[in-house]
């Protein structure tokens, strides 16, 4: 029997191997050794459904996993997180999406990945019943995966909206110029499209925040949500609405995970019917938590540290 959610989160789910710093990267033939390697749940909307379960809040995950043990230990993990796993799909052909995350002292980050299972998502996996279910749909990782097409998006949008189902979109980038191509048809479907400030930059060509927010309402969007790290937000709305506001100060460690985890904020403020201004703040909040640790959901709030922290920090 399925369960009912308030939040159906749909794209790249992925399963993270993440070392502890070293010293130096090591030579062709050559071994280095590190405190640790730990196994992390990682992608877009799983970090996201993972983040909003810990906020309390029902979410079905939509995506596609390897049948292996890499999908097991995403499955689990996800699981006793508090995620709805019914509809992730296990592939027959596809290994799990995985990543080495190698990190060395002085460095940025390396990252080796393979695509996996997330290949073969399509949207179709999103039926009309677990739509009558929801408030919120969120695609996330949106321009990676050609499967994922901007046409299947705008169907599988045009039927939440039906629905009336808040439908948003986040990105990430292969190549620009595909994911704006991929995004103009799903764009007239979307209440909120959430690039980051470098994505909005490579896909519009703009440096300007507003420029790049005013280029995404003319092709259609609700409103547009672009997070410009320790910049803050800006929110412009077709209504003529527009609302900025500051990044909370926090010491980051990792930025892994921080947009996903603004999403999530964003939506728990949504659900909530709270003013726009206010996501803005708990999106910022729970984008805050998430960078002071590790992992991409090792530090987000839950609900009750959230509320804490939006009503006494200053931002």
């Amino acid at each position: 029997m399925n369960k009912t959610s308030d939040v159906i989160a749909v794209g790249l789910i992925v399963a993270d191997f993440v070392g502890a710093p070293i010293s130096q990267f090591p030579a062709a033939g050559a071994l280095v050794t590190t405190n640790s390697i730990t196994p992390s749940i990682g992608g877009c909307s799983a970090n996201t459904s993972a983040d909003l379960a810990k906020l309390g809040v029902s979410v079905s995950l939509v995506g596609r996993v390897g049948d292996d043990f890499f999908g097991d230990f995403v499955c689990r993990s996800l699981e006793q997180a508090g995620v709805n796993c019914q509809h992730v799909v296990r592939s027959s052909t596809q290994q799990t999406a995985a990543t080495l995350v190698v990190n060395v002292e002085g460095e940025d980050r390396r990252f080796i990945h393979a695509v996996g299972a997330n290949t073969e998502l399509t949207g179709a996996e999103v039926n009309d019943e677990l739509l009558r279910q929801a408030k919120v749909i969120c695609v996330g990782g949106f321009g990676l995966n050609p499967a994922l097409s901007g046409e299947h998006v705008r169907d599988r949008f045009r039927h939440a909206r039906d629905h009336d189902v808040i439908t948003m979109l986040d990105v990430v980038l292969d190549d620009p110029q595909d994911c704006l191509e991929m995004a103009e048809l799903a764009l007239p479907e979307t209440d909120f499209f959430m690039p980051n400030a470098d994505e909005a930059r490579l896909m519009t060509g703009l440096e300007d925040v507003q420029d790049q927010a005013d280029f995404f309402l003319e092709r259609g969007a609700k409103n547009v949500v672009i997070t410009c790290g320790s910049a803050g937000v800006l929110l412009k709305s077709s209504d003529g609405t527009t609302l900025e506001r500051p990044a909370f100060e926090v010491t980051q460690v990792d930025g892994t995970g921080g947009g996903d985890a603004f999403v999530a904020g964003f939506i728990y403020g949504l659900l909530k019917q709270v003013s726009l201004s206010d996501c803005l703040r708990y999106g910022s909040a729970m984008g805050a938590s998430c960078v002071r640790a590790a992992g991409a959901t090792t530090g987000v709030f839950d609900a009750a540290e959230l509320e804490t922290f939006v009503a006494t920090e200053k931002g």
